[in-house]
């Protein structure tokens, strides 16, 4: 990170209240709010959490911060006194955006945005000095805490925006003033806070609140949104041949896919399955074209784009069998969508498929019957073994006799360690709460 601000020059930016000038105007160059993370010469700013980050002031002097942020006056130190630490975490983000002034790409949606995002950044960067959200830092924490670690010579900052709460996407998009915003899909994620699939369509398309009329959205064509588009909104919607985007000439293997595009001139390859990763890769590559990336870049940049853990990633287990993981998070749409893809690659020559599935949470009083709906996609056929983990996955296990039903994990986790052969394909999906990542690094060896 090198902000390269002055201790008073950020005290001016986020309206210190003490009078700051009576200390050194030091050169910052990095914030932090985990003291374990500070650095010599870094700001501390004491944030209230899980756990109220000033009790942890003096820690971070003690590792050398040259100024802290705090809500109460600091004895120990410089520091600045505001009355709301993450208020003004935010408005040094925004402040930082005015400054450096690099162009910004929103990306939101119910499933794909973090792929999405990854695809687009690596795009961007085959011709602009580009940064992204890291790992999910999408919230009104982590967003401003990603712009802060922007370097300054930064030319496109990709920005994840994520939402458990009515509002939350407006006030980043308000934060950041996107250029350009993409929506992946309107799905079933935060149903249980949301009550219904227009209140997560309206709060997804808060994405345009910062952003100048006739700037490029892209969006679904998805008819759910179409009341929440703003008046002059430039809108590209993508999913039909009857619409702005498309695809064309899907081709699914084990490692990886190729499709075409209504908008390029050769068919593009990803190194990940599952025809939606088809989806983002094409919405990556539209940003690019409209950023003026050369369509070469565009497709190496893609055939060489790296994921986020736990992204729809194969992985090896130590008896040689291939995982299939995908257990940062679910909800329907997800968890139809990989299966649908695991179904449809080859088995190994001898080997078995097999899909270990657990519960996807927060999805309000529907969440027994979008739990036994999974089974409209699955095909028994090609399925040798179906293994079900957690309370409401026996809404899927009662419409499928032969599933193994389990409500004790570490019951899972070993059967499935001695269950499991060196040719099998193995496929975990689940909620992220839910652990199936304990049971991939149990079965890699990590």
């Amino acid at each position: 990170m090198t902000m390269n601000f002055t201790l008073h020059e950020i005290g001016r930016a986020v309206g210190a209240t003490n009078n700051y000038k009576e200390f050194e105007d030091l050169t910052i160059e990095k914030l932090e709010f985990d003291s374990r993370k500070v650095s010599p010469g870094d700001i501390f700013l004491a944030l209230k959490g899980a756990h109220d980050g000033h009790q942890f002031i003096d820690s971070a002097y003690d590792k050398g911060a040259a100024a802290v942020i705090s809500e109460s006056p600091v004895t120990t130190g410089p520091f600045l006194q505001v009355k709301d630490t993450k208020t003004a975490l935010q408005e040094l983000a925004h402040y930082y955006l005015k400054k450096q002034k690099p162009d910004v790409i929103a990306i939101t949606g119910s499933n794909g945005k973090t792929t999405t995002k990854d695809m687009t950044a690596a795009v961007l960067a085959a011709q602009f000095k580009t940064y992204k959200t890291q790992g999910n830092y999408n919230n009104d924490i982590g967003l401003p805490y990603t712009i802060l670690s922007m370097p300054e010579d930064t030319e496109k900052l990709v920005l994840e925006m994520g939402m458990d709460r009515p509002g939350e996407i407006d006030f980043l998009s308000n934060l950041a003033h996107p250029k350009i915003a993409v929506i992946t899909l309107i799905g079933e994620s935060h149903l249980e806070f949301f009550g219904s699939r227009r209140e997560i369509a309206r709060g997804k398309m808060g994405i345009t609140a910062g952003m100048l009329r006739r700037s490029p959205l892209i969006a679904p064509a998805d008819p759910i949104i179409n009341e929440f588009i703003p008046e002059d909104q430039n809108i590209i919607r993508f999913g039909s041949d009857k619409d702005e985007l498309y695809l064309t000439k899907l081709t699914e293997r084990r490692d990886n896919l190729t499709f075409e595009t209504n908008f390029l001139d050769k068919a593009i390859t990803i190194p990940v399955p599952g025809k939606f990763n088809a989806t983002n890769a094409m919405l990556a590559a539209y940003v690019g074209k409209l950023e003026h990336v050369a369509e070469d870049e565009i497709h190496k940049a893609l055939a060489e784009v790296v994921l986020t853990k736990n992204r729809t990633q194969w992985l090896k287990a130590v008896n040689g069998a291939d995982i299939l993981s995908d257990v940062y998070n679910a909800n329907p749409t997800a968890m139809k969508l990989i299966l649908e893809t695991f179904q449809v690659i080859p088995a190994n020559d001898k080997g078995r498929k097999i899909a270990v599935l657990a519960d996807m949470l927060e999805l309000g009083p529907e969440a027994p019957s979008m739990h036994a709906e999974v089974a409209d996609v699955m095909d028994m056929v090609k399925l040798d073994q179906v293994y079900l983990y957690g309370p409401l996955m026996q809404n899927l296990a009662a419409v499928l006799p032969s599933a193994h039903y389990f409500t004790d994990f570490d019951a899972l986790q070993s059967t499935l360690i001695s269950e499991i052969k060196a040719n099998d394909q193995v496929l975990l999906k689940g909620s992220n709460s839910m652990g199936l990542v304990r049971i991939v690094d149990a079965l890699t060896g990590n």
